[in-house]
């Protein structure tokens, strides 16, 4: 009831709240799903930002090709499963279940190119309820270490 609370009732984070990563090969995997697979707007967007003000997109210096090499090895580390990894087009799709009632949230990262430096945004969204309980801010931020973790290796 605390974590209720503490964190808005909103299910869908991303680390870019002006043009979301867009689910591709998940998209009908959610066409059953309560939540569409559209970002969820502005307000949410607004209530991210106030809550959870460092989920950013992050720079690295890695090449495009080990991006992606240590997104498909950050995921797996986390135990999510792959559903889809395009390189060319730098996205990376996965699944994750929640741990006390098994709900499916679906997650992705995009690697796109800017000048020398290249960006990643992963966004997480729940399938069902209108509030995650701060589950997907929780899961990008295990991301980005892990991430972090496997690039540093």
């Amino acid at each position: 009831m605390n974590t209720a609370k503490s964190v808005p009732p909103i299910h869908d984070i991303s680390t870019d709240l002006i043009n979301p990563p867009e689910f591709v090969a998940i998209a009908p995997l959610r066409a059953d799903a309560p939540n569409p697979v559209e970002y969820a707007g502005e307000e949410t967007a607004e209530q991210q930002r106030n809550a959870y003000p460092e989920l950013q997109t992050l720079t690295y210096t890695q090449s495009k090709s080990e991006l992606i090499k240590a997104t498909e090895q950050a995921a797996d580390n986390l135990g999510w499963d792959l559903v889809n990894v395009d390189a060319s087009t730098g996205i990376v799709e996965a699944t994750d279940s929640t741990m006390w009632f098994g709900f499916k949230d679906d997650i992705v990262i995009r690697v796109t190119d800017k000048g020398g430096e290249h960006l990643v945004d992963i966004r997480s969204k729940s399938r069902v309820g209108g509030s995650d309980l701060g589950t997907n801010a929780e899961r990008i931020r295990s991301f980005i270490d892990e991430l972090n973790e496997v690039l540093s290796d």
